[in-house]
């Protein structure tokens, strides 16, 4: 079997150097569950369960070699089967090795009465080991394995998974989650554990946490809660290879790539040769006495940083700023003088427009030229939300995708998603990859929908999920950062291939920056927008 290590957020941290890019596949529980059947179908009886318990098992072992009273909470159906046969193999690994101080305690939560084929098997196999079989929780453990409901994790629980659910939760000890966490949506990482007790909300966890998913990995893992919940995340494969019959519905990716900005660059070039960036942002007082310019310099810096050749910034709004003494290099210009000659400076080559940081309603006089002229462009923030007041800006932004050789980046959180598809913030959050698909499929466009477990998607493409990223972003500006780095990669000859790698490539180098980032110091925007010119595993 094959047992891989996701190197996800600060595990990330444990390989000398950058990790390499990766995509994993991912399966949602329709898939999945026909991948199994037909896996099931080919092989003996009982086999993959057998592949899973061994797997479980090892796994335990290796992580907790010394854990002396073992908790399982088993649920009634497979995922439950899987937890009684690891435990049965625990059992009688103790009593092989002579530890007797070792003890296995499960609680299990179904009936014999309705139990499947597989989890009867695994059962019996509990019973004969001498496994401890209980219908209540124990009063102490030092590990606990949750093996409730895996892929069955469904909106309303059976009430009397409850007391296991609740305390696997709180738990102070290791939890080692099967396949899922239990309560946590396969496909869509929102949380589906409402139990029957005052509180049930998916609180922050207390003890460490991982999770070892078997046969294929889930989307819900990756997005909403399911970073959180999951914890420390390995997968095992159970020696089933996916095939062009099951194939995945979605990508993952991990690691990072060099940036750009350090790459070895030809002793010829010149600044020229590494693409413009145009920042169009910044609000400036006039307009309704809210004043966002920073969110214009903070992208500019960080377009800058990750290597773009020149970077020049127009302030909406009548800005009179000229000069950014902490990044003098950056160019100003009204953005009249862009516009009066649009085709030839928003639509030349090796230019990308970046539209929206800090906009406010002043991009809306700028907006019609920007997308009507614009080879590659990054829309931002209030540019988003101009496009989903106004139909007509919708009907430019579909028609840019009818001609040859244009980009075209959106880069919205989810509010910024609900005002684009006419939907609630909570609509958005409950299927963040199908979230993802329709934007891109109604505007024609690339998008980054931003939040954990940011998703990139093109029109017509499987969905990527990026693992790469933390809550140390959860903070003002760093969105502004992103765009500015999507601008000096989409501007940056040649050509690296469509808007959407392009995209995810930048969305993983901007969230290993701050996994990369040192303990202890405060990530802010302007830090992270000047760490960009660094590679992340030099940091």
């Amino acid at each position: 079997m094959s047992l891989h290590h996701l190197p996800l957020g600060q595990a990330a941290l444990r390989a000398p150097g950058a990790a390499p890019m990766r995509s994993w596949p991912l399966h949602t529980a329709a898939a999945t569950r026909m991948l199994e059947q037909a896996a099931q179908a080919a092989l003996p009886p009982h086999t993959l369960m057998q592949r899973a318990a061994l797997a479980l098992a090892r796994w335990l072992r290796a992580l907790y070699p010394h854990g002396r009273h073992i908790w399982v909470a088993a649920g009634p159906g497979n995922n439950g089967g899987d937890g009684l046969l690891a435990a049965a193999l625990w059992q009688q690994w103790a009593h092989s090795e002579g530890l007797l101080d070792r003890t296995v305690t499960v609680t299990w939560t179904g009936s014999e009465a309705h139990l499947p084929p597989d989890a009867a098997y695994a059962l019996a196999m509990a019973r004969q080991a001498g496994v401890r079989i209980q219908p209540d929780v124990p009063a102490h453990f030092d590990v606990a394995v949750d093996a409730l409901l895996g892929l069955g994790s469904r909106p309303e629980p059976p009430r009397e998974l409850a007391a296991c659910l609740d305390l696997l939760r709180r738990s102070p000890q290791p939890v080692l989650h099967v396949d899922l966490p239990s309560g946590l949506a396969p496909d869509t990482g929102t949380w589906f554990g409402q139990i029957h007790t005052p509180d049930s909300s998916p609180s922050p966890t207390v003890g460490p946490r991982h999770t070892l998913a078997l046969l294929t990995l889930k989307p819900g893992l990756f997005t909403g809660l399911g970073r959180d919940l999951a914890g420390d995340l390995w997968w095992d494969d159970l020696d089933v290879a996916s095939s062009p019959d099951h194939p995945p519905t979605a990508w993952l990716q991990t690691g990072g790539t060099e940036t750009e900005a350090t790459a070895r660059r030809p002793h010829t070039s010149h600044k020229g040769s590494h693409g413009d960036v145009l920042v169009l942002g910044g609000q400036g007082l006039a307009q309704d006495g809210s004043a966002m310019v920073g969110a214009a310099l903070l992208a500019a810096r960080a377009a800058l940083h990750a290597g773009a050749g020149r970077v020049f910034v127009g302030l909406l709004d009548g800005g009179q700023q000229m000069l950014d003494p902490q990044q003098p290099e950056l160019m100003f210009r009204t953005p009249e003088h862009w516009i009066d000659d649009a085709a030839s400076t928003f639509g030349a080559a090796g230019v990308a427009v970046v539209c929206g940081c800090g906009g406010g309603t002043a991009v809306e006089q700028v907006l019609p030229d920007v997308l009507r002229h614009s080879t590659a462009l990054v829309l931002d923030a209030d540019a988003l939300n101009a496009v989903a007041r106004r139909g007509d800006l919708q009907e430019l932004l579909r028609r840019r995708s009818e001609t040859a050789g244009v980009s075209t980046i959106l880069t919205p959180h989810p509010l910024e998603a609900a005002r684009l598809l006419g939907c609630t913030t909570e609509q958005v959050q409950q299927d963040r990859l199908a979230t993802a698909q329709r934007l891109a499929e109604r505007y024609q466009a690339v998008v980054v929908l931003k939040g954990s477990g940011t998703v990139i998607c093109a029109p017509g493409t499987l969905p990527c999920v990026n693992a790469t990223g933390n809550a140390r972003l959860a903070t003002g500006g760093t969105g502004d950062v992103l765009a500015g780095l999507l601008g000096a990669r989409l501007a940056a000859p040649p050509a690296t291939g469509p808007a959407a790698l392009v995209a995810a490539q930048a969305v993983a180098e901007h969230g290993l920056l701050a996994d990369r980032w040192p303990e202890g110091e405060t990530l802010t925007a302007s830090r992270l927008s000047r760490a960009a010119s660094s590679p992340p595993a030099a940091r």
